[in-house]
């Protein structure tokens, strides 16, 4: 008789049968434990493993895109061309020293809803878009053009999370199809759609396109905890817009100088009402009527010019798949 024989025996003769010479198993026995205070350490140990390779795989991301040259100017019309032109490795060159851009916007949507790694993942299919759409030719660098491509992704991405304040039903009926418009047109037009193009499309006033699509805009309490051994909430560390760093400025000054060129496309009148409005060319931005008292016209007959200024820029810029609305905001 074998030794694993002779175990299953000993253990047999301990058993308790009934009448019908079925085992009887001790109820007290099969009662599921209280988890003990190691248990309880173990499983925190466990989640703090697992939290530790979501910082670990960040980690390993940004180590390893750094080592990524930035292209020059040269260099990004160069590849650009070669990239249209169908060449693999030009097109992967131009992505590969564009993901620092991208993990520097996807960082200024954190505490939004999704992990950084899932932002940057969402960047990232902005920034391959922008690579596939990019034209060197315009004139303007390839991190100005990228940028909206990128915000535009990791926006929706957050837009899909769940929602901070419930809708009516008939409000989210409606506001889908508001939604459902905007990919349609965005496909169709290579660009996301303004309020004007989808109210157009849905013969609806573009006001009340305008406020619907405003519901569907995320919100995040200022007074929310970021966790972990801080106290701190997110109002103690929201970063002041009016701060910008080195990176943000050099960024702002090739928009700018985009923007300035675009302007000179327009007659006279409309350039100097947009660089008078929107605080460009020199300019501090003012109101309607203060624009008005300055050039000798109405408040009303400048918001005329206004609009056809920025009709005129929107078609500008929808030729190179960007959106006015993203550039110009009251």
């Amino acid at each position: 008789m074998s030794q694993n024989t002779l175990k299953v025996n000993e253990l047999n003769e301990d058993a308790e049968y009934d009448e019908n010479g079925v085992e009887v198993f001790d109820e007290k026995v099969l009662v599921e434990e209280e988890p003990s205070d190691n248990d309880i350490a173990e499983e925190e140990l466990l989640s703090q493993g697992a939290t530790q390779r979501v910082l670990d795989a960040t980690q390993l991301y940004l180590g390893e895109i750094g080592y990524s040259p930035l292209l020059t100017a040269e260099e990004e019309v160069y590849f650009a061309r070669r990239a249209l032109r169908g060449d693999i490795a030009s097109r992967r060159r131009m992505i590969e020293s564009n993901l620092r851009l991208v993990v520097k916007i996807a960082r200024r949507y954190s505490n939004r809803g999704l992990a950084l790694l899932d932002l940057i993942e969402e960047g990232n299919l902005g920034l391959i878009r922008a690579v596939e759409k990019f034209d060197p030719e315009r004139g303007f660098r390839f991190s100005t053009y990228a940028t909206w491509w990128i915000r535009q992704t990791i926006e929706r991405a957050i837009m899909n999370q769940t929602r901070t304040i419930r809708l009516p039903i008939h409000i989210v009926k409606e506001l889908n199809v508001y939604l459902r418009t905007a990919r349609e047109l965005s496909h169709k037009l290579d660009h996301e759609p303004s309020a004007e193009e989808i109210a157009e499309q849905l013969d609806k006033p573009v006001d009340d396109v305008s406020r619907m699509l405003r519901l569907n805009e995320r919100i995040t309490s200022v007074d929310t905890p970021l966790g972990g051994d801080s106290e701190k909430a997110l109002l103690d560390i929201l970063a002041d817009e009016k701060d910008n760093g080195p990176e943000d400025t050099t960024q702002d000054d090739d928009m700018k100088q985009s923007i300035v060129k675009w302007l000179f496309e327009l007659n006279a009148k409309q350039r100097e009402v947009l660089a008078r409005r929107f605080g460009l060319l020199g300019y501090e931005a003012a109101t309607l009527e203060d624009v008005g008292r300055e050039i000798g016209l109405t408040r009303e007959r400048v918001r005329q010019i206004q609009v056809e200024g920025l009709r005129r820029l929107r078609e500008i810029l929808q030729t190179q798949g960007l959106n006015i609305e993203a550039l110009f905001r009251e």
